[in-house]
């Protein structure tokens, strides 16, 4: 019994050390910017980073997207190896690191879904100094409720209370949510337009980038004493998240040509039918159009959706039903009334079988849009064309 309650004490001793080891950590940091959202999570974090960098501040970030990276001062990009199930302890392990570069601001992406957890990292790991709330969508309903009501109330467990919060969330009854949480824990929050970023400042990019995550990212920089050219130049230099919606040009052999659209990261409705929109825009003559669905078992419920969202918003040719589960989304697909004569079911594909697979589909030139989920081989797929573009 004695020696259980000596452990059980050295425990506790060591946790309340670690605890109080890291506050010197966090407090050591003067700007810690801690990026929360839904939609643009990584990419924000990203911007921030590079725009600050441009501006002589040393910067590191880290982001948990598509491929979780440390971003060092440099823009070097270390990848995080995880030996063990995602666990939010590791934004603590993180501030480690941060401490060996003695940065002037860091920018760190919320890498919680669960509220209390959400709640966690910033009241005790992060403590930022500058808050970011890229939106609310509807997305991780299991975990923070049905309702986007719910959702916005979950992510506003991040709010700063030690500086202000900057969202580019455009709907004002969720503003009001978020902004009463502010008010709360003696906040303040301040709304980005996307309005406030032009055409001609997107020119720039060399992938397509959201309006409002350039607006937001050019706020806080502003805000942390980069001034708004500088900044701007230091995000169009940048290297974009895997996950950013990049256009690949493509040649066969045989003459043949596509545009291959990744909007795999984008695997909400509403950022999926945005990105869907934006491409068409962009290359209206652009023949054939094909979507390349990639799908998780897991993540059934929001493949149901996308399918809703095809069926209601997209005029396409053809679909390309491929990943997990493929043979249930066929009674999706006649629920909401597409066609199965539209649909081609391949499930899970190598990345050498998609290749031959769409260019058996295309006759002449098509854009091929690929949505859905990053994972299962999608995001290996979506490499492979990047890697094989037409050169420029």
């Amino acid at each position: 019994m004695l020696v259980i309650v000596l452990l059980t004490a050295i425990l506790v001793g060591f946790g309340a050390y670690e605890f109080a080891m890291h506050r010197n950590r966090v407090n050591s940091i003067p700007v810690r910017i801690h990026v929360n959202g839904t939609r643009g999570k990584s990419s924000v974090t990203r911007l921030i980073a590079a725009g600050l960098r441009a501006g002589g501040v040393k910067t590191v970030a880290k982001v948990t997207g598509t491929l979780p990276r440390i971003i060092d001062e440099r823009g070097w990009e270390i990848p995080i190896t995880r030996l063990h199930p995602v666990n939010i302890i590791e934004q603590t392990k993180v501030f480690r690191f941060f401490e060996k570069h003695r940065p002037r601001a860091i920018v760190i992406e919320c890498m919680a879904v669960q509220p209390e957890y959400q709640w966690i990292c910033e009241h005790q790991f992060v403590k930022s100094t500058i808050g970011v709330m890229t939106n609310a969508r509807m997305d991780h309903v299991r975990e923070m409720g049905p309702s986007i009501e719910n959702i916005a109330n979950s992510l506003s467990n991040t709010i700063s209370e030690h500086g202000p919060t900057f969202t580019s969330e455009n709907r004002n009854d969720l503003i009001k949510i978020m902004r009463d949480r502010a008010d709360e824990v003696g906040g303040e929050l301040r709304v980005v337009s996307a309005e406030e970023v032009t055409d001609q400042d997107l020119r720039n990019f060399k992938y397509i980038e959201h309006r409002s995550n350039v607006a937001l990212s050019l706020r806080i920089c502003e805000e942390v004493g980069v001034d708004r050219q500088t900044a701007l130049e230091g995000m169009t230099q940048m290297a974009p998240d895997p996950g950013a919606l990049k256009v690949s040009k493509v040649v066969h052999e045989s003459g043949r040509r596509l545009l291959f659209l990744n909007a795999l990261a984008a695997n909400d409705p509403e950022s999926t039918l945005f990105a869907w929109e934006r491409a068409w825009t962009l290359y209206p003559d652009s023949g054939m159009s094909i979507i390349l669905l990639n799908t998780r078992h897991d993540r059934f419920d929001r493949s149901v959706q996308l399918v809703e969202t095809m069926a209601r918003y997209m005029k396409f040719d053809l679909v390309i039903s491929m990943g997990e589960s493929t043979e249930l989304l066929q009674n999706q697909f006649r629920r909401f009334g597409i066609s199965l004569d539209k649909v081609k079911r391949v499930g899970v594909l190598t990345p050498e079988k998609a290749w031959e697979t769409i260019w058996d589909l295309v006759e002449d030139e098509a854009l091929v849009f690929a949505m859905g989920n990053a994972g299962h081989g999608g995001l290996a797929i979506a490499e492979m064309f990047q890697q094989r573009r037409e050169k420029e």
